[in-house]
């Protein structure tokens, strides 16, 4: 009997039981001893989240409207509970609170993002700053810093004022550099003094295929083959998008070098989103084609920040349509990372694909298929976010992956996390409750720790995320926090039992973790 033949409750139980062997392995390796002291000193430990996502207050005390805010009342459909962020954590009349259950958990930083449109409502210095916003990122920031907390901080994440989107189509056009650096600019001067890490931009790889080639998040463009879009091009405009996003980077990596690194003693980087590609079989054809999935999604934008240029497969494939630097471009890109920040969740399998097609799209320019299974049985142990399988050892893989092809970069591992499906109807006692949340991060850690035994560069950890928050186009409908927002009373705040979890694996010596078996019957 072939394992596709098998009834479905084997299939599930075989699953598991994959899972558990894995599971067992990776105890064997750290022991019952794995705690923060495993770790390099100076290591840091922390939480993240994002300001479209927490913040709430959307329109109070002079915010202007960015992408996001028009995307989710055009495409209510492209959310999946058809909710916005409107009031989402209200972090920014909660923050006080919120930080003091950081301090309680042990972190050591605290990664958060600054609204472009709460700080500049019409894009661009020229126009006037809104000081009420940036006397909030500056409570904020003396807050965790008195708390003993660094703060981590993000200029762009998602939340394109909408004011530049409107007039002249946000990264589409290369005049969103000098606006991205005159904001840059302006928050080095302002909160520089005291934000000693910074990233540009958030995953510049993933907004742009879901942004522009298939149209699920902000702003929502794609060709109208690709997606449901009514404005457009998957062929372009990604690749014109991430184009002037890494313009964008590196002259505002530039100018924070030349103008406050010296004084100001931080450092720089941009954080990309990854998942590891396993050839789904071992032939050479899929070997190849994992390695061009990684060249098309993470070599995009990391191998002209280290060598100047696009990788050599994107130019033989995407041809005329892949924007091309000039000499001085290349010189100001190439080396303009401090550190890189990765976001690891998930891996895929990957097939190559020899179809061809008139209907061009960025994804499918790399001819790669990726699936979550391979013979009907799942990559790694499923959970309630459709696409996040269980994978610790990917993690490893990528960071030996990135620091052997790209130089060695300092790397911070700046989103790493797991969700749960929001029930409603689940008495808060019981969704305090998240094993499987604290076993995936038990064994990401692990492996983890085996790449820095190997010599790969890693000097940070950082959960996704610190509050349950709005997540995109799944709006309220999966809870990827340590703390728990309730929703139904005035957003009350609970530490779920991973909060804790974290906080012995960060104040005491040793952490006694059980074996996880999973039991199931057949």
């Amino acid at each position: 009997m072939k394992i596709k033949d098998l009834p479905v409750t084997y299939l599930l139980a075989l699953t598991l039981l994959l899972s558990c062997i894995e599971s067992l392995k990776t105890c064997d390796k750290f022991s019952t001893t794995l705690n923060r002291s495993s770790f390099p000193a100076g290591f840091l430990f922390g939480a993240g989240s994002s300001a479209y996502q927490s913040e709430g207050a959307t329109y109070a005390d002079g915010r202007r409207r960015n992408i996001w805010d028009t995307f989710v009342i055009e495409h209510p459909e492209k959310i999946s509970d058809h909710s916005t962020g409107d009031v989402a954590d209200e972090f920014y009349y909660l923050y006080k609170e919120d930080v003091a259950l950081m301090k309680e958990i042990g972190l050591d930083t605290f990664r958060f993002s600054i609204a472009w449109s709460r700080v500049l409502p019409e894009g661009k210095i020229s126009a006037g700053v809104n000081w009420l916003g940036v006397k909030f990122y500056n409570a904020l920031i003396d807050d965790l810093l008195s708390n003993g907390i660094e703060p981590f901080v993000t200029i762009s994440h998602y939340d394109v004022p909408q004011t530049l989107e409107d007039a002249y189509g946000g990264f589409l056009s290369p005049e969103i550099v000098n606006d991205f650096r005159d904001y840059a600019d302006f928050c080095f001067q302002e909160f520089g003094d005291r934000v000693k890490y910074w990233i540009t931009i958030n995953e510049p790889n993933l907004f742009t295929c879901y942004g522009y080639a298939t149209g699920i998040l902000a702003p929502g463009r794609c060709s109208n083959y690709i997606g449901n879009c009514t404005q457009g091009n998957s062929a372009t405009e990604p690749y014109l998008v991430a184009h002037h996003i890494i313009l964008s980077h590196a002259t505002a990596a530039n100018l924070y070098r030349q103008k406050y690194q010296a004084f100001q003693k931080g450092i720089i980087g941009i954080t990309l989103d990854t998942a590891w590609q396993v050839p789904k079989y071992q032939t050479v054809a899929n070997r190849k084609a994992a390695l061009r999935a990684l060249d098309f999604y993470i070599g995009w934008i990391l191998h002209p920040m280290t060598f100047g240029d696009y990788p050599k497969i994107m130019r033989k494939i995407v041809g005329s349509r892949l924007p091309t630097f000039t000499y001085e471009q290349s010189n100001l890109v190439k080396g303009s990372l401090d550190f890189l920040g990765v976001n690891y969740y998930t891996s895929k399998y990957a097939e190559d694909s020899n179809s061809s097609s008139i209907l061009l799209s960025y994804t499918t320019d790399s001819h790669v298929n990726n699936t979550y299974e391979k013979n009907g049985i799942p990559i790694g142990e499923p959970t309630d976010v459709s696409w996040l399988y269980i994978y610790p050892k990917g993690i490893r893989e990528i960071v030996l992956y990135i620091t052997k092809k790209y130089n060695s970069p300092p790397i911070y591992i700046t989103e790493n996390g797991m969700g749960y499906t929001n029930n409603r109807s689940l008495p808060v006692g019981e969704a305090l409750k998240d094993s499987t949340r604290i076993k995936y991060h038990q064994l990401h850690l692990s492996y983890l720790l085996q790449a820095i035994k190997k010599g790969v560069d890693v000097r940070g950890y950082l959960i996704w995320s610190f509050l349950d928050d709005f997540e995109g186009a799944s709006g309220y409908t999966e809870r990827f926090g340590l703390t728990y927002v309730d929703y139904n009373k005035k957003l009350t705040r609970y530490l779920k039992n991973s909060a804790l979890w974290y906080r012995n694996f960060l104040q005491k010596e040793t952490t006694t973790t059980e074996h996880p078996f999973l039991l199931f019957s057949m």
